[in-house]
C-alpha cells in the first residue's frame, strides 16, 4: 500500500495573487493586528501545521508549503466564493484525480481525508484568501527555478507580516501553551511520518517506541516547559492520564460530539500554568492506532503486541480524541 501522507491537507487553500484578479483592498483596510485576532490563523497553524509547516528546509519536507498551494488554488479572476468551494470540495473528497498540484502528489502522495467541520475550513480559506501568508526561505528560489516568474507572489489581499520565530513568552497563557504543543506536534509528526513514507509503518512504530520520548523532552527543553503527552488509552503506560486529565479529555472529546473546534485549557497557580489540548486521529493513526480487524495489519499487530504488551490505544476511528498535550510552564 502505497504511504499517503497528510500532505495536502491544505491542498486546497491557496495560490497566487494573479494580475487579472480584483483588488478587494478597498474594500477592507490593512490592519495588522487583525491577521493575529483571524480564527481561521490560529485554526491553520492547529490542524496543518504538522505537515506544511513554512519553516521546514525543502529537502526534509513531507508536503508542500501552504505558499505553494495558495499559488495553485488562487489563479485568475478567483472569488473568495469559488476559492472557498474548491477547497471544501477538496477536504470532503482528496484525491489524486480531484488534486490541483500534480507534483506534490507524485512526491508526497495524497492526504488522507480529514473529518473537519465546514465552518473550520471556511475559515481557513478566509485566512488565506485574505491575508499574506509565512513562506520558508527557500521557496522563492526554488519557485523561479520550477515556474519562471510567473504572475503573481501569493501574496493575500490584505498585508501583514506573518509570525515567525519561537519566541512565545509575550503571548497569552492559552496561546502560549498551544505553541509550544504544536512545535512539539511538528517535530513528532514530521520524524514520523518520513519513517512512513520512506519505509513503512512497522519503521515508523519502531520509531515511535524509541524516540518520541526523547523528541519530546529536547522540546520541553527548548521551550522550558514540561511537554507530556497523555491519554486515557495509552500504548505506553507511561502516557497514561490522572483522574484530572481524564476529566480534560472528556471534555474534548465533547467538543467533538458537538462539532466543535477546541480551545486550549488554561489552569494557572501561583507560580505556573498547565495548558491542555486534544490530540486527535487522523487516518494516518489508523495504521497504528485503528481497528485491529480492519484497518491494522497483522504483522502490524504482531509487532504492537510485542512492543507493547499492555497496549490500549487501539479501536479508533478518524476524529477522534486520542489523548491530550499536557504542558506546564513558569509564569
Amino acid at each position: 500500500m502505497k504511504p499517503i501522507t497528510l500532505l495536502l491537507l491544505l491542498a486546497f487553500i491557496f495560490s497566487c495573487k494573479d494580475s487579472k484578479r480584483p483588488s478587494y483592498s478597498n474594500k477592507k483596510k490593512e490592519n495588522t493586528p487583525e491577521i493575529q485576532t483571524h480564527s481561521g490563523k490560529k485554526l491553520l497553524e492547529t490542524n496543518c501545521y504538522v505537515c506544511h509547516n513554512p519553516t521546514t528546509t525543502e529537502e526534509s519536507r513531507i508536503a508542500p508549503p501552504m505558499i505553494a498551494i495558495k499559488k495553485r488554488y488562487l489563479k485568475g479572476s478567483t472569488t473568495k466564493e469559488n476559492f472557498v468551494n474548491e477547497i471544501q470540495a477538496f477536504i470532503k473528497n482528496p484525491t489524486k484525480e480531484n488534486a490541483k498540484m500534480y507534483g506534490a502528489v507524485k512526491r508526497f502522495g495524497v492526504m488522507p481525508k480529514q473529518a473537519f467541520p465546514e465552518e473550520t475550513i471556511q475559515q481557513i480559506a478566509d485566512y488565506m484568501f485574505e491575508f499574506d501568508i509565512e513562506k520558508p526561505e527557500w521557496f522563492e528560489e526554488h519557485y523561479k527555478e520550477q515556474h519562471g516568474n510567473g504572475r503573481g507572489n501569493g501574496n493575500g489581499m490584505r498585508k501583514g507580516k506573518p509570525e515567525q520565530g519561537n519566541n512565545f513568552k509575550d503571548l497569552p497563557y492559552s496561546e502560549r501553551g498551544l505553541k509550544y504543543a504544536l512545535s512539539t506536534k511538528v517535530v513528532l509528526g514530521k520524524n514520523l511520518m518520513g519513517k512512513i513514507q520512506k519505509e513503512g509503518t512497522l519503521a515508523a512504530l519502531k520509531f515511535c517506541n524509541i524516540k518520541a520520548f526523547p523528541l519530546t523532552d529536547s522540546m520541553s527543553v527548548v521551550h522550558k516547559a514540561v511537554i507530556k503527552r497523555v491519554s486515557d488509552k495509552p500504548r505506553n503506560s507511561k502516557n497514561k492520564a490522572n483522574a484530572l486529565e481524564n476529566g480534560y479529555i472528556t471534555i474534548f472529546k465533547e467538543d467533538i460530539k458537538a462539532n466543535k473546534e477546541s480551545e486550549p485549557i488554561v489552569v494557572s497557580s501561583a507560580e505556573n500554568v498547565k495548558v491542555y489540548y486534544p490530540i486527535k486521529t487522523n487516518s494516518m493513526c489508523l495504521q497504528c492506532h485503528g481497528k485491529s480487524n480492519s484497518d491494522i495489519k497483522s504483522n502490524t499487530l504482531a509487532q504492537i503486541d510485542k512492543l507493547y504488551p499492555k497496549d490500549l490505544a487501539t479501536g479508533y476511528s478518524e476524529n477522534q480524541v486520542r489523548g491530550i498535550w499536557s504542558i506546564t510552564f513558569n509564569k
